[in-house]
């Protein structure tokens, strides 16, 4: 299988900065393209992590970078009605020509998180169920068909239009770290999506992703294991770890060494963090969505100057 590689765009990154304009992310997004890489990619928050909303942002790349792949990494779906969000994400699909990916997770279980899901009207805890519910429902409406529907959410004779520009929907991608995550994932979707951890950690869940999926009679051709990396290219390797360990504190309000334990980030040399991915390339990354720290132009094309350099 081919190596995509991804950009994550600095929403929340620009937000901190107090910068709320959407035409730097677009040239952003128009830079990594002509760079080559293949996919653009949005983050999602309210209010813990306040950002652009990734759905509106993504319809706008898709029409500045025509070809390219964009994403959600990662939304969160429970926070949204379900009906809304089939029409927003078949919308966006027929806008990128039918190269959307949904990265979808459930959301970490912290203070500002409940806080985000209380002032969104939605139950916490019941947060896994509506999430899969709400996926069901989504890939009901993207048939073309009247969906008669009877749980959270009533429907009678419904149809949805735009369909999606791919047939029965974008992929759904699903990050998680838990064992019975990784199996529902296995289960009920088309690709895996974790943030990390260390590579010898992602290399066994992904071998239990590709087992529950054998055993669910998955066509592993239509499945994808992906990998959100974060990354800081310098020089000087311990000034890049430490300006990582910065970003970390900034941007989660929590302590880094907590959070480099579930998270796959480098701060070093341009080498050394080539080393560094190809490790999770060689463990069975099949696309890299790659947050950066520090100057992005020059990381970007950095990378993309390397970029063969990436293959095991």
């Amino acid at each position: 299988m081919t190596l995509d590689i991804g950009y994550l765009l600095p929403t929340r990154e620009n937000v901190m900065q107090d910068t709320h304009a959407v035409a730097p992310l677009l040239d952003a997004a128009r830079l990594s393209q002509d760079l080559g890489f293949n996919s653009i990619w949005a983050g999602d928050s309210l209010l813990a992590r306040p950002r652009h909303d990734p759905l509106t942002l993504l319809a706008a790349v898709a029409a500045v970078t025509p070809g390219m792949t964009v994403g959600t990494a990662v939304l969160l779906p429970a926070l949204r009605n379900p009906v809304v969000l089939a029409q927003q994400l078949a919308t966006i699909d027929q806008v990128s020509a039918g190269r959307l990916i949904v990265g979808a997770g459930i959301a970490a279980d912290l203070p500002a998180v409940r806080a985000e899901f209380a002032a969104a009207a939605v139950p916490f805890e019941r947060r896994v169920g509506r999430m899969m519910e709400g996926f069901r429902l989504c890939r009901a409406l993207w048939q073309g068909q009247a969906v008669d529907w009877d749980g959270r959410w009533q429907l009678e004779q419904a149809h949805l239009g735009p369909l999606p520009a791919r047939s029965g929907g974008p992929p759904i991608w699903i990050g998680t770290g838990t064992e019975a995550g990784i199996t529902r994932c296995a289960k009920h979707f088309d690709g895996w999506f974790p943030i990390g951890p260390d590579v010898e950690t992602f290399h066994a869940r992904n071998q239990q992703f590709i087992k529950a999926a054998n055993a669910a009679d998955r066509n592993m051709a239509h499945m994808t294991t992906a990998l959100y990396l974060t990354l800081c290219v310098m020089d000087d390797a311990a000034a890049a770890e430490k300006q990582i360990d910065t970003y970390l504190e900034q941007y989660y309000g929590a302590p880094a060494a907590l959070l480099r334990q579930v998270q796959a980030c480098k701060g070093g040399t341009l080498d050394q963090v080539l080393e560094f991915i190809r490790g999770y390339v060689q463990a069975g990354a099949h696309h890299l969505v790659l947050r950066l720290v520090g100057d992005h132009p020059a990381t970007l094309h950095a990378l993309a100057a390397t970029r063969s350099e990436l293959h095991p």
